[in-house]
């Protein structure tokens, strides 16, 4: 009895000292992934500010505003490239209709997350319009009209992803950032005929959100909708830079360009889907830091 009753203080040393390690390595883990999360947002930001300095001044071109397919049908100029924007519309309004009823119609758990995805739908709505417009008559004065309201929807993706994969603090000052940038590339872009900031801003979210994809866990479930998603918008992307091979490709029947309206709307219609099912998988506070 004795025997035993002295081995007590030893198991509960030991078990203490088993708590100490265990939580010693999740500090370790947790360390170890800000730091990666720093070297990421570190590294994108530098190798944007090398692209920005080593890239000459980008003029706007004539040729910017000449797509493949200017067919003028029933009296409408560049007619598919004008119909194809009002997909953006239907698949934006019931998504931006759900999401202002609140977290009870979409799987939104955090705050500002809401606003994202608010940002998300309202740009989509608006470049319906604003890509129609442009199209009826592409000139350098409409033209902001169709980039800007796209440029926001983008960045309202990438900036979700952030608040779900990593924190919500992260995320909103990720938003805050790129809808500055995006207000500071269209300035630069209308005074003075410099448009490598729209450039850069028009890749990142090609490159950052593949990679976020693969490197940070998801927050809620299905998350394989956003795969999906994001090949829509790499495909999008691609379609739209080569706007007349894809057009010579088909025999002439729609331009890249057309194609990319209607596969961004593909994408807001596959994030809708999603929201519509999915639930949350890992409980994370809006001020964790892990």
């Amino acid at each position: 009895m004795h025997l035993a009753a002295a081995d007590h203080p030893h198991r509960g040393g030991g078990g203490r000292a088993a708590l100490g390690l265990g939580l010693g390595h999740l500090a370790a883990a947790a360390l170890r992934r800000e730091h990666r999360r720093r070297a990421l947002a570190g590294g994108a930001v530098l190798a944007s500010a090398l692209l920005l300095v080593a890239t000459p001044r980008l003029r706007h071109s004539p040729a910017l505003h000449l797509f493949a397919d200017m067919r003028n049908l029933l009296g409408v100029p560049n007619t598919l490239n004008v119909l194809t924007a009002y997909p953006l519309l239907l698949a934006g309004v019931p998504g931006l209709v759900l999401c202002l009823c609140g977290s009870g119609c979409f799987g939104i758990s955090l705050r500002w997350e809401a606003l994202g995805w608010f940002l998300f739908y309202a740009g989509n709505v608006a470049a319906a319009f604003g890509s129609a417009y442009y199209h009826l008559k592409p000139d350098d004065d409409r033209l902001i009209w169709d980039r800007l309201p796209m440029m926001i929807s983008a960045s309202s993706m990438l900036s979700i992803l952030v608040i779900e994969r990593v924190d919500e603090r992260a995320g909103l000052s990720c938003l805050l950032s790129l809808l500055s940038l995006i207000l500071v590339s269209s300035a630069c872009e209308r005074v003075l005929d410099d448009m490598r900031l729209w450039v850069v801003l028009n890749s990142a979210p090609c490159i950052a959100i593949p990679a976020m994809l693969f490197l940070f866990p998801p927050k809620y479930t299905h998350s394989r909708f956003w795969f999906l998603a994001t090949g829509f918008y790499l495909l999008a992307r691609f379609e739209g830079l080569a706007d007349r091979k894809v057009y010579s490709v088909n025999r002439y029947f729609i331009s890249g360009h057309s194609l990319e309206h209607l596969c961004f709307a593909m994408v807001t219609l596959i994030l809708t889907v999603m929201l519509s099912f999915r639930n949350v998988k890992i409980v994370r506070s809006s001020n964790s830091r892990t």
